[in-house]
């Protein structure tokens, strides 16, 4: 992914009119073009927005779509609700770290492992999300294919 150059995260901002109380949809802009949220940007935002970097950082902490790390080219994340547990995540994720030989929160080669915490599939759990789309009813085998599919589309 590219990184976030100042004149970018000034731009970005300047959509929102520099103001603070649109902090979470600047990320989200951020995000959604770069992946991530670099140290330097939590800084600089801070300073366009005239607030603390805690509060920057405390944001970017506190929603797990927004990352201080750069991701892998594809992001596989694990549904970790109850629903999900009670259906075989905790199986799955078990699974998934061997399949991809990383942690969660970690990044091997182009995949990032991530848990998430409801992606508002419940009925057909487990569920995980790929690259932005959600799949349903998934266990080994099938979370297989799906990491079959992702990397025959590079």
């Amino acid at each position: 992914m590219a990184r976030i150059d100042e004149q970018t995260t000034r731009d970005i901002a300047a959509q929102f009119d520099h103001k603070a109380e649109m902090l979470v949809q600047i990320l989200q802009a951020i995000v959604s073009r770069y992946g991530w949220v670099p140290a330097e940007t939590i800084r600089q935002l801070a300073e366009e927005l005239n607030l603390s970097r805690a509060d920057v950082h405390g944001v970017v902490e506190y929603y797990h779509d927004f990352r201080t790390i750069e991701p892998g080219k594809h992001i596989v994340k694990i549904c970790q609700a109850e629903a999900c547990q009670a259906m075989g995540s905790r199986e799955l994720t078990e699974h998934a770290k061997k399949a991809l030989t990383i942690e969660l929160h970690d990044t091997n080669d182009d995949v990032t492992l991530e848990p998430v915490y409801c992606l508002g599939n419940c009925a057909c759990s487990p569920a995980v999300m790929i690259d932005g789309k959600t799949h349903g009813r998934v266990d080994e085998s099938r979370f297989d294919a799906l990491l079959d599919t992702m990397r025959g589309n590079d």
